[in-house]
């Protein structure tokens, strides 16, 4: 019987996620759209601890001054009536049709001024409202077309607005940073920023890349066949995890946004191992300690009953998996198989400490090949354990 949510487990949902009402690009709508406060009671009523939201997703794209105060306002009362925390913020530069050449890398120099502008708005917004994060997801920065572009340039502008949209943030004084959240593609035929290394390596680029990080999502990065505990653990590895996104993805396919966990089990259960227990045997290595969000969305097939039922599954899978998680860190025949794999070896530096490139090529340390070319490593029946603490 796994436990009922905590506010000291973090879990967070987007605005968007319970509140996509399952239209898609072949059918309408199957279920009715609430007042983004009712979302937010419902959320606390399940043991939610935090929400997040575009800006668009609490006010309608146009809206007067006077309007988004308004609606803004009856929102912050009830969410802290209801006990949470705005977590994060962030900004739609994808929906309207404005946008369809992109917000920050659009051929069209007013657009991307517009785009800079309401970008900048919501960050005064994220910041009023106490956040610690602005989520950047750049779904129209990219292209159908190879030619439709003036790629070198296209860097540039990006490299522009994300250090302008941070450079801002600290003229501001304000409490933030900026989380860049990669994926390969959909809705543009190709994206920008495809993977967490293509964005590290963007925001190696920056002025201001301090305060920039990112924001990994679990179908973005197998949406391209690559490892989720990997990206997470080399954007640790980098001091760059600002945030997550957590769900579920079958494979190559569209971008599923299952519920966590209904996609790749075995995935989904090292991930929950890495974030709740590190790096195996490196105490000193750096945690991730922000909130767990969910950014996934109620199958279309769901009314309202299943629309919180979905949210509730996200946090019960979770749980499992994290108390799975502290059994098999714990387990002895764990630790037995990884000391025969040499898991905790790979922690020795290559070379000895202060030893020189000369005296380094001057040996080969009576190194056996044929020896080491026979050992067994053991990594099956790791995985096995793994596996019977994730089923048995």
């Amino acid at each position: 019987m796994v436990r009922s949510p905590e506010k000291s487990d973090k879990f967070s949902f987007g605005l968007w996620t319970v509140g996509w009402t399952g239209t898609d690009p072949f059918g309408v709508a199957t279920r009715p759209a609430l007042e983004p406060w009712a979302y937010a009671e419902k959320l606390a009523e399940l043991g939610a601890w935090g929400v997040t939201f575009h800006d668009n997703d609490v006010y309608p794209f146009g809206s007067s001054e006077l309007e988004k105060a308004r609606i803004v306002a009856r929102f912050q009362e009830a969410v802290a009536n209801a006990g949470l925390v705005i977590e994060m913020v962030t900004t739609n530069t994808f929906s309207h049709p404005v946008f369809k050449d992109g917000g920050l890398t659009s051929n069209d120099r007013g657009v991307r001024r517009f785009g800079l502008r309401k970008v900048l708005r919501a960050v005064d917004l994220a910041a009023d409202l106490g956040a610690e994060t602005f989520v950047m997801w750049g779904g129209r920065e990219g292209a159908e077309y190879d030619g439709s572009k003036d790629l070198y340039s296209a860097f540039e502008r990006y490299k522009e607005g994300l250090d302008t949209v941070a450079g801002y943030i600290k003229a501001q004084g304000y409490e933030l940073r900026i989380a860049l959240e990669p994926k390969p593609n959909e809705p543009r035929g190709d994206i920008f920023l495809p993977t967490v290394g293509h964005a590290l390596a963007l925001i190696a680029e920056l002025d201001n890349g301090d305060i920039v990080g990112l924001n990994p999502e679990v179908g973005h990065e197998q949406m391209a066949n690559l490892n989720y505990t990997h990206q997470l653990a080399q954007a640790l590895w980098s001091g760059k995890l600002f945030h997550i996104d957590l769900n579920g993805q079958r494979g190559l396919k569209y971008d599923q946004d299952l519920v966590f966990g209904h996609g790749d089990l075995l995935s989904a259960f090292f991930t929950v191992d890495l974030l709740e227990n590190g790096f195996a045997g490196r105490p000193d290595a750096p945690r991730y300690t922000g909130p767990r969000h969910f950014d996934y969305k109620p199958s279309r097939t769901e009314h309202m009953e299943g629309v919180w039922e979905s949210a509730k599954a996200c946090m019960q899978t979770y749980l499992l998996l994290a108390e799975k998680a502290r059994a098999f860190r714990a387990d002895p025949r764990v630790t037995e198989a990884m000391e025969y794999a040499g898991v905790l070896t790979l922690q020795e530096p290559t070379l000895d400490a202060g030893e020189s490139l000369a005296d380094f090529l001057a040996t080969d340390d009576d190194f056996d090949v044929d020896k080491a070319a026979e050992r067994d490593f053991g990594f099956v029946k790791l995985n096995q354990l793994a596996i019977e603490h994730l089923v048995g």
